[in-house]
């Protein structure tokens, strides 16, 4: 009997792939196996490109940004490499590269061209690119994947920002602007833009010093489930399943499992992961999914202690993203403009009562005792910068009937908590407090909150084995981003957004 890895049975292994016209040095790659090789021309990332390397022979990989032939023998073909871009002149001179240039100038915008060729200086810079001082005389060109002829969306409307579009339509000329559904929907060419290139490599960053911090600060990374049994935040905010017969539903945050390893010994905890809400908040701020950046830890003496670790963690964050994006940060300000965020060397802290007064003396109404609201937020955000000069403050002591059941009260007024909330460019980013850990008293507010207790036995169960006080933040990672580049809108902090209306791409 043969079997399929008998060497004389099953299909012929593919070939590896070879230009259609090997010889002439240019053509389309059949696709096999494996990619082929191009000897004498050595690999080089496109922004790496510069003067010192002029006279190297190099093998870029990028995309077709843009073609223009000039006559029958010459083309000028920009190449695009994440957000660089080098200019390639292909034919010209007497190397008899016509065919060349007219398999180049017959490329369509946003195909996938390995291009091998000599670094040279050309005679003034290339404006166009961002690789201005050098450009590639092209020696061979091959295309890897051919885009469409007619793409739903242009990189460059794409990257056009709305201030753009109204100069042009101020002066009776008309541009494409390409709104954010359309965006959403073709979202493949929409992160082609230079801005979002610098966009979630600014998140990158920010969720790496997030770790770098909490880790030099002594905690532990974990990773908490998103399967549960019981709402985590109360509420009805949660999307629902069948597991295995069983209700269950997303985690809404990972907050009682990681108040449980704190039981179980972790004295610092933090988690970065997906977080889950089902409310149907059609706003600038809000995602159904987003990543949570999650910290908890053991308190000794007061909940500030808390505080003093989000005071260095996102004093450090602001500076590192200031001094390590600053390329990326501009290139995110060309399309959507905004003002470098303020912010103090040591974090401004205000008490709920004093923020309530400062807006009531502004005459602005808000409820005793309640939560603000997203103009109350808002102008307090502008009355604190109007005082103290920065737009990153923390407020504390909120009304215990406003936080969440497993909030501590305050020792001294019960009506108060011992929480925070703290704030960029007058909009909430992080919620936090110290955590309930007698499990008497949680289950008392838990049932007070109208949260079914058995659902959640084993979480109050955790703290009748010894539970140290504790206490801690969560923050969603793309509304720090947000709000630290001043993005007006969430969707354009989330790689692939899922707000209430979409599920796809």
């Amino acid at each position: 009997m043969s079997t399929g890895d008998d060497d004389n049975h099953g299909d012929p292994p593919l070939p590896p792939p070879q230009p259609e016209e090997e010889d002439a040095g240019y053509g389309d790659v059949t696709v096999g196996g494996e990619l082929f090789s191009v000897p004498g021309y050595d690999w080089a990332d496109v922004a790496a490109l510069g003067p010192d390397v002029a006279g190297r022979a190099v093998r870029v990989r990028g995309a077709a940004h843009a073609v223009r032939a000039v006559g029958r023998r010459v083309a000028f073909l920009v190449l695009r490499q994440g957000s660089s871009t080098v200019q390639c002149v292909v034919g010209g001179g007497d190397g008899g590269y016509a065919g060349m240039a007219r398999f180049a100038a017959g490329l369509s915008r946003e195909s996938v061209v390995d291009v091998a060729g000599v670094v040279s200086l050309p005679r003034e810079p290339v404006r166009a690119t961002t690789q201005q001082e050098v450009e590639i005389q092209v020696k061979k060109l091959y295309c890897i994947s051919r885009a469409t002829p007619n793409l739903p969306i242009s990189v460059d409307d794409a990257a056009r920002s709305e201030e753009d579009v109204a100069k042009a339509k101020a002066a009776g000329e008309q541009l494409v602007h390409v709104g954010q559904d359309k965006r959403l929907d073709f979202r493949v060419i929409d992160l082609r833009t230079p801005a979002n290139q610098a966009i979630f490599r600014v998140q990158c960053e920010i969720e790496n010093i997030f770790r770098q911090v909490l880790l030099s600060e002594g905690f532990v990374g974990i990773h908490t489930p998103k399967l549960i049994g019981g709402s985590s935040e109360g509420g009805a905010a949660v999307f629902k399943l069948d597991y295995n017969g069983q209700p269950a539903c997303l985690a809404q945050s990972p907050q009682l499992h990681k108040q449980m390893a704190i039981c179980g010994g972790f004295e610092r905890v933090f988690e970065v992961g997906p977080v889950f809400r089902a409310e149907d908040s059609n706003t600038h701020r809000h995602l159904c999914e987003f990543v949570g950046l999650d910290m908890e830890m053991a308190i000794k003496d007061h909940y500030f202690e808390v505080c003093d670790v989000v005071d260095r963690l996102f004093v450090a964050m602001f500076d590192h993203l200031n001094k390590n994006c600053a390329k990326e940060l501009e290139a995110i300000n060309r399309q959507y403009p905004f003002k470098p965020l303020k912010y103090l060397p040591k974090t401004l802290r205000i008490e709920y009562d004093e923020g309530i007064r400062m807006l009531k003396e502004a005459g602005v109404h808000v409820e005793a005792m309640g939560d603000l609201n997203t103009e109350a937020e808002k102008k307090l955000g502008e009355l604190v910068h109007a005082k103290y000069d920065t737009n990153f403050y923390m407020l504390c002591r909120y009304p215990s009937a406003v936080r969440p059941f497993y909030t501590m009260p305050c020792s001294d007024d019960q009506r108060y908590s011992n929480s925070f909330d703290v704030f960029v460019r007058g909009e909430e980013i992080i919620s936090g407090a110290q955590r309930v850990h007698v499990p008497e008293v949680l289950a008392r507010q838990a049932e007070a909150r109208g949260i079914d207790v058995g659902s959640i036995a084993a979480y109050v169960d955790a703290f009748r084995y010894g539970a140290p006080p504790h206490g801690g933040f969560g923050v969603g990672l793309e509304r720090v981003l947000m709000l630290f580049c001043g993005l007006g809108n969430i969707r354009k902090a989330s790689l692939f957004p899922r707000d209430p209306r979409r599920l796809t791409p």
